[in-house]
């Protein structure tokens, strides 16, 4: 899962919330430095990713990728998690979303001084870019895929490649979503009950 499915599956928590979106940027030990609170989120995205790539929907899904995407696959699905999340009509109209990612920005801003210096950079990025809102459209899917391209280290291949994939099997993708976010929202929902 990407950004905007980690903080949707905070479901409002601050801490949590914070602790999902710097989670890849936290490591070892230093999630000892972290209000508990904010371990629990940085646990839960975690316990999150793992089921994640374990669901049946997600095989599936990356093994769409796979044949021209290799191991980056599950990167650019996750994306793709996102950008069908910011277009389910059942959680989000655009002005809801715009709300969702404004308050998402808002608290983590609010938790400046624990983020990541890392995540902190890219922050600063997502935040001027409205990253969040923009998964809605295929520009910013292209615009993440190209992201991803650009820092990958042994992915040669033009972000065409992978946005070609997802357009041409988009119905596709869109029911490896619909199969799998009910059950992530479930586990995550009782993950949330044992902080």
């Amino acid at each position: 899962m990407n950004y905007l499915a980690h903080a949707y599956l905070s479901f409002h928590d601050p801490a949590v919330m914070t602790g999902q979106m710097i989670a890849d940027f936290v490591k070892g030990s230093q999630i000892n430095a972290l209000p508990a609170p904010i371990q629990h989120g940085v646990r839960m995205h975690r316990a999150l990713d793992e089921f994640t790539d374990k669901h049946p929907a997600t095989r599936s899904a990356r093994a769409i990728f796979r044949p021209s995407c290799g191991a980056y696959g599950g990167v650019f699905m996750d994306i793709v998690y996102d950008h069908f999340l910011a277009n389910d009509d059942a959680l989000f109209t655009p002005a809801t979303l715009q709300t969702f990612a404004t308050e998402v920005y808002a608290t983590v801003g609010d938790h400046d001084r624990i983020l990541p210096p890392v995540f902190r950079q890219i922050f600063q990025y997502m935040r001027t870019q409205d990253w969040l809102y923009h998964y809605r459209e295929r520009d910013g899917i292209f615009k993440s895929f190209s992201g991803i391209v650009r820092r990958a280290r042994y992915f040669d291949r033009p972000a065409t490649v992978p946005f070609s994939v997802f357009e041409e099997h988009y119905l596709t993708l869109g029911d490896c979503y619909r199969a799998f976010f009910p059950d992530a929202t479930a586990f995550m929902r009782q993950l949330a009950k044992e902080a």
